[in-house]
């Protein structure tokens, strides 16, 4: 059981990154003070303590963003994110075991070079392993099903596609027509666990035309009690692609599936997060909304407005208005008619690219997070034009509006700029994603990566 859920490489490197972690206090000891770790010993008491209580807690933090978890899907990039936002969240945790047990306390200087170095060795010793050997901590994944519903799962048969998981193939089932490539499908010669576990699969995809037509229930319960992640074909989409695949998904879906769900204490957390994380950005960048006003006074006038408020949909479908630097000129919608975004767009200023480009025209939106209008992370909030007429059209876009729009968001990193309802239907199903699957650690992910969207101007108009 506990080779199925832990694989066999995620333990090792479960202990080589424990000792990594042990290790990086006794080199920290040796390097902050002249005369080596003795010197440490004798002021502190033994070092192992204060080494154990550290790696313990960094490994719990690396296990709470699922570095040891075979539904990992992320590739190096990922995984990089994953291990700062580990290290933010050991960083607060030590904080507290160090409050509540003063005896563990390692002194600043000790705990900085630490987690610096241990930060460093397993940040390589990850890249180094996905290097030399990317299928080493990839799922073997089973598809139970050849016919028509399987078609979808063909298409992920790149490496580029397969970034957490390795296709072993289809296995075909009885009664059903076989719709892929015959070089694909499994015809099994024994029970569905025997081949299970001689070819050592870590997943079945379910994928069969008819469940109510020779369902093997028995089989799959045997996969699963035996260790074995049985899952759903919307499940494993979700999971791989990081959005929720409408085109497959039925209405009781929704309801069967954890998540949408937020308790009031992931409220509070949120909110207190939200103002946490916009009074730090206000603080950063001030100047360059100074600088902001003054490019845009300079280029258009000193009467002309520099705020933008328009009114957009919040959460739970309640109006209010949004702040931006105005990026466009006055009479950008003559008639007062709403027109989407498009590229290279004529109605935007010489400031208005540049702003737009690097996103600073969203910073007065720090207000609208304040003012509880508006969350740090979430979808992006809509004119009330576009929503009644996408709402229309799209299913359960309604859905995205139960949590508070944000400034930046899952969709606006995953997908570029939106700018007609098929790009909006894309970008509904990364929303009803971060919908689904919200934690404080996800909006910390989204986070670090909105700064690689600005440094390198990814999806913006």
């Amino acid at each position: 059981m506990i080779a199925k859920s832990i694989k066999t490489p995620y333990l090792v490197l479960l202990g080589v990154e424990m000792a990594i972690l042990v290790a990086s206090v006794y080199f920290a000891a040796a390097l902050r003070f002249e005369e080596g770790i003795r010197a440490l010993q004798t002021g502190f008491g033994a070092v192992w303590p204060n080494a154990l209580v550290y790696s313990v807690v960094m490994v719990i933090s690396l296990f709470s963003m699922g570095l040891y978890q075979v539904q990992l899907r992320e590739g190096v990039q990922g995984i990089f994110y994953r291990i700062v936002v580990a290290y933010l969240i050991g960083m607060l945790f030590l904080s507290f075991v160090f409050y509540l047990f003063p005896v563990t306390f390692l002194g600043r200087g000790i705990l900085l070079i630490s987690m610096g170095g241990s930060f460093v060795a397993i940040s390589l010793l990850r890249f180094v392993i996905y290097r030399i050997n990317p299928d080493i901590f990839k799922r073997r994944t089973l598809v139970l099903g050849a016919g028509r519903k399987a078609i979808p799962l063909t298409r992920m048969r790149r490496r580029s596609d397969q970034v957490g998981f390795k296709l072993v193939g289809f296995v075909h089932v009885r009664g059903e027509k076989d719709e892929i490539a015959k070089s694909l499908i499994i015809k099994l010669n024994e029970p569905l666990i025997d081949y299970v576990n001689n070819n050592h699969i870590d997943e079945i995809v379910v994928a069969i035309n008819d469940r109510r037509k020779g369902y093997p229930v028995h089989e799959l319960l045997d996969c699963k009690m035996n260790g074995v992640n049985v899952i759903d074909m919307v499940s494993f989409f979700e999971r791989e692609s990081r959005k929720i695949i409408l085109s497959e998904v039925r209405p009781g879906w929704f309801l069967q599936n954890d998540g949408f769900h937020k308790s009031h204490f992931q409220s509070y957390l949120k909110r207190g997060f939200d103002i946490v994380v916009s009074g730090i950005m206000l603080l950063l960048t001030w100047p360059v909304m100074l600088l902001t006003v003054i490019a845009i006074k300079a280029e258009e006038g000193l009467h002309a407005p520099l705020i933008y408020r328009q009114i957009r949909v919040g959460q739970n479908g309640k109006p209010f208005y949004v702040l931006k630097f105005r990026s466009m000129r006055v009479d950008a919608e003559k008639g007062g008619r709403p027109q989407w975004a498009k590229k290279s767009d004529a109605r935007v200023t010489r400031v208005g690219k540049i702003i737009r480009k690097l996103r600073i025209d969203e910073l007065p939106q720090i207000f609208n997070v304040f003012r509880g209008d508006m969350s740090f992370v979430g979808p992006r909030p809509e004119r009330p034009e576009f929503v009644v007429s996408l709402g229309e059209k799209l299913p359960y876009y309604s859905e995205r509006h139960r949590v508070k729009p944000g400034i930046t968001g899952w969709a606006q990193i995953c997908y570029p700029y939106g700018s007609s309802e098929t790009d909006a239907f894309e970008k509904l199903q990364y929303d009803l994603f971060y919908v689904k699957n919200y934690s404080l650690s996800f909006d910390f992910m989204i986070l670090l990566q909105t700064v690689e969207v600005v440094l390198f101007g990814k999806g913006a108009r």
